[in-house]
This record gives structure tokens, C-alpha cells and sequence, in this order.
């Protein structure tokens, strides 16, 4: 949480390149970081090839790699293995969507945090004690950090977008199953330990209806950056025509003291209203219904995920629902785990 929150909205139909460059200066970024830093960017990448609404474009995340290496900056591009139950290969990920070939070229890193080294989060809910694998390069071997998400509605959360994105930095993705009726929590003890934390969101294209994988893809044209993940999120949700109210896990980060009296937020420019482009709203299926309530109970979690039903209940769902996309193949394409080193 920063002391005074400032956000930066603005049209995205003349590119990225100008918008990325003038975004990171009105939000301080500049200023706050200084030349020579180690800057870690998240993109969120949660389909095994490029989706429009589903995963951050290369465009954007060219735009802000090229401006920041321009800068005299050091960049480092990272994500996890993601897919939970269905695991697929974000190093895959990488190459399709030509991220490796963007870090040949401007000399960033590129790195898949499920193979670094762990640091454990201890976390309290209740009377449990939570272990988190985190990434130490997140933690301590970064100088600030950009996470680049889109705006996209959740069938689990309602929305997914600054905060959210960091799930996917989780190292395993099992873990992140048995974690999630802990997802507020997790989620706002590894986001306060984010060093310099800001956020650009790619608004070129959201998702509707539904998500994180399936939904409307809606095409809205703006990007929008902030020096505070929350104050990103809110403004966001302004943009998305959403309730602030109905964002549980926003809710808690309020409770927690992670917040701003709106009218303490500064955003840029004073016309960024007028960018809003679509209602956007939750409609679920029947079949999201499950997942819904593993999401919300740790023991549904165990029985959906880790218990010995969980194969017969998977294949008993995809008896209904089509899968996301080929597990099997893409299973066989993660590099096996080994020792992080």
C-alpha cells in the first residue's frame, strides 16, 4: 500500500508504445525506481496458447519490456506452471506467444518460477497455519515489480486483475488448489511483500461472462496503470461497471487496512470515465458449480482435487462440460520438477 495512490487511464487506439512510456511517468514509476533496477514483470499467461481477454498481449508486454530496457533498466519476465489440476508447461507458453524471442532480443530474462528457489510463507486463518512455496526471486532479488493482468470476470473470484494475478506465482499448481479457500488471505500476504509493486493492465480486449479461460471477449481499448495494486483494481472495477462491494477478496484486503478514500485516489486524465465501454456481469453454468464449491471449502477441495475420488469426479464432469484443452498432451510437456535450484 502506497500513501497516496495514483492511476492512469488512457486510449489504447494509437498503440501501446506512447501510452506505456507516458502511464508509468504520471504514476511515478520513474521517479520511484531508479535506473539500473531489477524489475519484475507478470504477465498473466492461463491458456496453453495466446487468447485475446484470457492473456496479457505481447504488444503490451513488448511495449513495457522495450521502454524499460530502454530506460537502462533490468528486466525480468516470470510465471509459474499453471493449469492446476490439468498442469501445462508455462515454458511451452513462453516460446509460443514469442516471449523467448523478445528476451533474445532486448536482453531481458526470461524465468519459470516453478523451478526457483522457494521461500515458504507462513500464513494464519483461523486456526490453520498455512505453508506457501513462493519464489525468493520475487521476494528478494528484485528491486520493484509490474504485474500485467487483464480485465476479465472469474467464475471463482468474480474478477481477476492485479491482486489476483500473483496466484498464478504460486509455485505449484496443486498447491494453488488446496489454497483456495484461503485465496484472500494468500493473496494479501504475498502482495504486501512485493517490493515497489505497480500494475499496468492490458484493457486492448477483456473477458465477459465468464472466466478465467471461457467467456466474451470484449474489445475495449484502453491500459491502465497505478503505483498501488488496490487502487488499480478499484478503478478497474469503475471501468468494468462492477461493484466494488461484491469483490470478496477486495473486501478483506479493506479490512486489512489496504485501502484509500476514493477521493484520495488520484487518477489521470480527468476524462478516464469516459473509456468505459461494457457492463460486465458473472454468468455461470451449471458445471462451474463445482468448482465454485472446492474453491470455497478446503475439505470439497481435498475430496475435488486430492482424494482418491478426484480422478472419477473429473472424468464424471467432463462428461458434461468439454475440457479447457488437451490434457494429456500438454501434461507431457512440463519439465519435470527435479530440485529447484
Amino acid at each position: 500500500m502506497v500513501a497516496h495512490p495514483k492511476v492512469h487511464v488512457e486510449s489504447l487506439v494509437a498503440g501501446y508504445d506512447a501510452v506505456v512510456e507516458r502511464a508509468l511517468t504520471n504514476v511515478g514509476f520513474f521517479n520511484n525506481v531508479a535506473r539500473g533496477a531489477r524489475v519484475f514483470l507478470k504477465p498473466n499467461l492461463t491458456f496453453p496458447t495466446y487468447r485475446p481477454g484470457v492473456m496479457t498481449s505481447i504488444e503490451c508486454l513488448t511495449a513495457v519490456t522495450e521502454c524499460l530496457i530502454g530506460r537502462g533498466y533490468r528486466v525480468v519476465i516470470g510465471e509459474g506452471d499453471s493449469g492446476g489440476y490439468n498442469r501445462f508447461s508455462i515454458d511451452e507458453v513462453f516460446e509460443k506467444m514469442g516471449i523467448n524471442e523478445l528476451a533474445r532480443r532486448t536482453d531481458a530474462e526470461v524465468v519459470n518460477v516453478s523451478f526457483t528457489p522457494s521461500e515458504t510463507l507462513l500464513i494464519r486463518s483461523g486456526l490453520r497455519r498455512l505453508r506457501v512455496p513462493v519464489p525468493q526471486l520475487m521476494l528478494h532479488e528484485i528491486d520493484a515489480f509490474i504485474t500485467l493482468p487483464v480485465p476479465k470476470i472469474h467464475m471463482n473470484t468474480l474478477v481477476s486483475m492485479s491482486i489476483k494475478n500473483q496466484w498464478g506465482c504460486i509455485q505449484e499448481p496443486s498447491e494453488r488448489l488446496k489454497l483456495h479457500p484461503y485465496f484472500a488471505q494468500v493473496m494479501f500476504e504475498f502482495n504486501r511483500r512485493l517490493p515497489l509493486a505497480y500494475s499496468i493492465i492490458d484493457g486492448r480486449y477483456g473477458l465477459n461472462g465468464s472466466g478465467p479461460m471461457k467467456g466474451s471477449v470484449v474489445e475495449l481499448n484502453w491500459l491502465l496503470a497505478a503505483n498501488d495494486l488496490v487502487a488499480a483494481d478499484r478503478v478497474c472495477l469503475q471501468l468494468m461497471q462492477v461493484a466494488e462491494e461484491r469483490v470478496r477478496h477486495l473486501q478483506y484486503f479493506r479490512h486489512q487496512g489496504w485501502w484509500t478514500p476514493w477521493q484520495d485516489i488520484a487518477i489521470s486524465p480527468e476524462n478516464w470515465e469516459s473509456l468505459r465501454r461494457e457492463k460486465f456481469y458473472l454468468k455461470r453454468k451449471w458445471t462451474d458449480l463445482p468448482g465454485l464449491a472446492c474453491f470455497n471449502n478446503a475439505f470439497l477441495a481435498w475430496l475435488g482435487y486430492h482424494s482418491p475420488l478426484a480422478g472419477f469426479a473429473h472424468w464424471l464432469l467432463y462428461l458434461f462440460r468439454e475440457p479447457f484443452y488437451n490434457h494429456e498432451s500438454e501434461k507431457a510437456k512440463v519439465r519435470h520438477p527435479g530440485n529447484r535450484s
